[in-house]
């Protein structure tokens, strides 16, 4: 092969390829040092009701452990360490005493980090407790596919800059898991892909526009991290959609400094797509909105009775601020609306209620 050729097939890639690159490379976008919140928003930066809300989950695993003699919370995705030293601070003395906590992320340990907090790049096995993935798994990347005008799925090649092309069939596995968790609509639907900010906008590859995201790598991603626990909860939030509700255009996206982008693997841009919890769960596992999981914890967007600004003025403000923030995190048509998927591992029931 001569030196153009092999230039050609570096240039080209599946999206899996080139997004791992650009998020997860040497000089990747996670790798950068201004971490995740430098360009985006969770749950977790929205508000410490949040962390508060895991470490009421937290203690509701160890009851359903039977209090064991050690504890582990494992942060998967870690950021910068934000929801790791949010639980430590909000558990109990006596809880927080038989809790390890270990963050998992691939760039380094941040400087100031809680000395109580173990960091690595993988989670450590056979622990008893509980697993926490907040927006990890849209970031696993995945190949995209999308039908051509013969209807045949292919996959969607990528270069740098964002432009696209269609490339081979997808066969095997992937095409198995498609057929089974993300069947082609039965009529292809008109799209233009104009939009500067949609999900495959300036792209356009000779195809039907009718996309895919391939999830198998986010299934064998949240098996493996699952099954790293001997016995507790792992628990995955994200943007999510469901077998019935799939996106026709699929729903991979870029951001970048807080905006929405169209999606290009240069290292610069944070790279997305909506998970399929649906197809990552396991036996036993427990489908729900944050909106029903947080109110489950005790978080709720209701408002102090009025009564109490007159008794207690400096409280009602206090207690409205925290309204305000619960609101944030359970909004429909926004954080609320994310997906939490909870997977026990060994044990009989997901222990959510209190």
């Amino acid at each position: 092969m001569d030196r153009e050729a092999a230039h050609g097939r570096r240039e080209w890639r599946g999206w899996r390829e080139a997004a791992q690159e650009a998020l997860y490379g040497p000089e990747g976008f996670y790798r950068r040092p201004e971490g995740p919140a430098g360009h985006f928003r969770t749950s977790v930066h929205a508000s410490p009701l949040y962390a508060a809300a895991v470490a009421r989950l937290l203690a509701r695993v160890d009851a359903a452990l039977d209090r064991p003699a050690e504890l582990t919370f494992v942060d998967m995705a870690a950021g910068r360490g934000e929801l790791a030293a949010g639980v430590l601070a909000a558990l109990p003395g006596a809880l927080a005493a038989r809790t390890r906590v270990h963050a998992v992320e691939l760039a380094g340990r941040p400087a100031g980090l809680d000395p109580r907090i173990a960091w690595s790049a993988e989670p450590p096995a056979g622990v008893t407790g509980l697993l926490f993935a907040n927006e990890w798994l849209d970031n696993v990347p995945v190949d995209v596919a999308e039908t051509d005008t013969a209807g045949v799925r292919r996959r969607v090649l990528v270069r740098r800059d964002g432009t696209e092309r269609l490339g081979e069939p997808v066969t095997g596995a992937e095409a198995d898991w498609l057929k089974r968790w993300w069947p082609s609509p039965p009529e292809p639907a008109p799209h233009t892909g104009t939009d500067d900010t949609g999900p495959h906008a300036g792209t356009g590859p000779a195809g039907t526009g009718l996309r895919a995201e391939i999830g198998l790598p986010r299934d064998l991603a949240w098996a493996s991290a699952a099954g790293s626990l001997a016995r507790g909860l792992a628990v995955a939030v994200d943007y999510a959609h469901t077998r019935e509700a799939r996106p026709p255009f699929g729903t991979l996206t870029g951001f970048r400094e807080g905006r929405q982008t169209r999606p290009v693997p240069d290292a610069r841009h944070d790279l997305t797509a909506h998970v399929a919890l649906d197809a990552c769960a396991g036996p036993g596992a427990l489908l729900l909105s944050q909106r029903e999981a947080l109110g489950a914890l005790g978080v709720t967007g209701a408002r102090p009775p009025l009564a109490l600004a007159t008794t207690d003025p400096a409280a009602y403000v206090r207690s409205l601020a925290s309204a305000g923030e619960a609101a944030e995190l359970t909004a429909r048509g926004g954080l609320g609306d994310f997906g939490w998927l909870l997977q026990p591992v060994g044990l009989v029931d997901v222990p959510l209620a209190g």
